[in-house]
């Protein structure tokens, strides 16, 4: 089993297919779920699992719900548009379980709804481990050459 880093492709088509809207106005939800070592999630996931899904004290199935924390933007960079997520009321990029008692290899973002198309695959590195702790993703930079979601001219 492994976890890639990585855009799906089922976001790709969605985009294509119009069916996924980053602006500060929209009514789609997205969440972003843990997984353990024991997953398989790369640029093939389709859609959300649960399947080898973390469990654990303060961790609810599906994960945490996020919004758009930099909306759609080339940033300047004129070759890169990009966004990033957050937890609702998060200060920063980041997304927390409090309290958490849970192991995670890596994360799936995924849109809410639908057929839960899958966005992109977070590799950890290692598994990352929380006890009766805070368990926190932080997302990087959002910028043309670090943010979460990118799309760049080869």
């Amino acid at each position: 089993m492994a976890i890639t880093q990585a855009m799906c492709t089922s976001f790709k088509i969605a985009l294509l297919d119009g069916e996924m809207d980053f602006s500060s106005n929209t009514s789609q939800t997205f969440k972003i779920a843990l997984y353990t070592n024991a997953a398989t999630l790369n640029e093939a996931t389709e859609v959300y699992t649960t399947s080898n899904e973390v469990v654990g004290t303060n961790y609810t199935a599906g994960g945490q719900a996020i919004i758009v924390s930099t909306a759609p933007t080339d940033g300047g960079s004129g070759t890169t548009a990009f966004l990033s997520f957050k937890q609702s009321g998060a200060a920063a990029d980041t997304v927390t379980w409090t309290d958490a008692t849970i192991t995670a290899r890596g994360a799936l973002i995924y849109k809410v709804g639908g057929t839960t198309p899958a966005i992109a695959v977070l590799d950890f590195g290692a598994d990352k481990t929380s006890t009766a702790g805070d368990f926190q993703v932080q997302f990087p930079a959002a910028n043309a050459t670090n943010a979460i979601v990118r799309i760049a001219t080869p």
